[in-house]
């Protein structure tokens, strides 16, 4: 058995029951073999077996009072998996699928994924079983300061800097800020995804979804393409959605589904300008479902308890690019059968980990460009870190000095992924260049540190 194999069946014996994060093991593991007879070094110093191990798994009681005065109680989450290259950074998630395998799992990606980004970052990823839907403000409120209570002790501005993701926006970032600035009784930059009006980066707020569309366009230029007339499929309507959505359509794409968690819209006339704002407005602000878009836009067709890709696999519909950008494992093996089929020649990740293991072979192996969550979705925690350049600056740049410099970081990462995979054996496999990229990064920095 190769000493690869041998940390993977390490980490499915002791963590037996945290399914997400053996398959992400398992992912960069594998994709790591090249690496290890070019680097004795990292063999002798058991990095491999060391780099799979948080720094520590902090889980705590989150006790807070409903707008019934009945007490409930929830679990809060903080994996600080390495601070080799920098500060833990990574978001919190609120959702009643939060569980310690996602989150490690997702603090395992941000390591590499932060490594990727050129900026001293180390990886982390935190949250809660709660769920902010349905809950009035005032309840979120108690919430995030009862999880803040506790979580405040572990982050800081040069220790942890969470951020938001899923159930974490704008609303719930100004709880937490609050609540910590009155604990600490310091303005410092310890969350990202700030209000501008204290802190806060430009262009934040779009930063996933404009990096992911840039990573793809990167993608499509090594083929001699572009956006311009290409039909994509988006899943989701959160943040990341809406804001590939805006940024395919000005590249000139026509974006034709977006999704929730209730079902599926298909408006094959294309999510224009208009129709965004329109969907902005139901899912910020009055926090509906997806299907009233066909209240406004009845030519569309709604498909509930469906995903995305079950549509376009049943309905048989083109798709050239697709975006997934709603949540983990929403690709199976027969979605991705279904896009090669139906015309799709590149496939770019908006979410963490949403393509199974077996949908990346089938990719592949049929030449479709596919851009990894790690490397496409960079973008978010990327503006997060110049976020927090700007914080301990005390400037604020421009809109158009922060996209600039995240483009800039999208074909960096682009670069770096083609480039470690062509030297490591693996030419045109954006899967195992970004996480040798990102490995090798990190790595080199444990070793220098000797055993700690």
């Amino acid at each position: 058995m190769s000493m690869i194999d041998e940390v993977i069946q390490k980490v499915k014996s002791k963590d037996k029951d945290q399914p997400e994060f053996i398959q992400a093991v398992t992912e960069v593991m594998e994709t790591l073999r090249p690496t290890v007879d070019k680097h004795p070094e990292f063999v002798k110093a058991k990095i491999y077996e060391r780099i799979v191990e948080p720094d520590r798994m902090i889980i705590f009681r989150v006790p807070w009072e409903d707008d019934n005065h009945e007490v409930q109680v929830n679990r809060g989450f903080r994996v600080q998996f390495n601070n080799a290259i920098g500060p833990y950074k990574g978001g919190l998630r609120l959702h009643p699928s939060v569980n310690l395998s996602i989150v490690k799992f997702l603090g395992f990606e941000q390591l590499f994924k932060n490594a990727l980004t050129t900026l001293p970052m180390g990886g982390s990823k935190g949250g809660s079983d709660f769920d902010p839907k349905g809950k009035s403000d005032a309840e979120v409120m108690r919430f995030t300061y009862a999880f803040m209570r506790e979580l405040y002790r572990h982050i800081g501005p040069d220790t942890d800097v969470p951020a938001g993701d899923i159930g974490v926006g704008g609303r719930e970032i100004g709880y937490l800020f609050g609540y910590y600035k009155k604990i600490v009784n310091e303005h410092t930059g310890v969350l990202t995804g700030k209000g501008l009006e204290y802190g806060g980066s430009l262009i934040r707020p779009q930063a996933t979804g404009y990096g992911v569309t840039y990573f793809a366009a990167e993608m499509l230029a090594t083929r001699g393409t572009d956006f311009g007339g290409k039909v994509v499929a988006i899943s989701g309507s959160g943040n990341v959605a809406q804001y590939a959505v805006e940024k395919v359509t000005q590249l000139g794409g026509k974006v034709i589904t977006m999704s929730d968690s209730n079902g599926v819209v298909v408006d094959e006339e294309g999510i224009n300008a208009e129709k965004l704002v329109f969907v902005m407005d139901l899912k910020d602000v009055r926090r509906g479902r997806i299907s009233e878009y066909l209240h406004k836009y009845p030519q569309a067709k709604y498909f509930g308890g469906k995903s995305v890709w079950d549509v376009i696999k049943e309905e048989s519909l083109h798709v050239d690019v697709a975006l997934p950008c709603a949540t983990q494992n929403e690709i199976s093996e027969d979605h991705a059968s279904a896009l090669v089929k139906n015309g799709v020649v590149c496939v770019a990740e908006g979410a963490n980990m949403p393509s199974l293991l077996g949908a990346i072979k089938i990719f592949q192996d049929n030449h479709v460009l596919f851009g990894p969550a790690k490397a496409a979705n960079a973008g978010g925690v990327a503006v997060s870190g110049l976020e927090m350049s700007q914080n301990s600056m005390r400037l604020s740049w421009t809109s158009e000095e922060v996209d600039s410099r995240l483009r800039d970081i999208m074909k960096s990462i682009h670069k770096a992924s083609l480039e470690a995979a062509e030297a490591y054996g693996r030419k045109g496999d954006y899967l195992a260049g970004a996480n040798i990229a990102g490995f090798i990064k990190v790595a080199r920095a444990m070793l220098a540190y000797g055993i700690v």
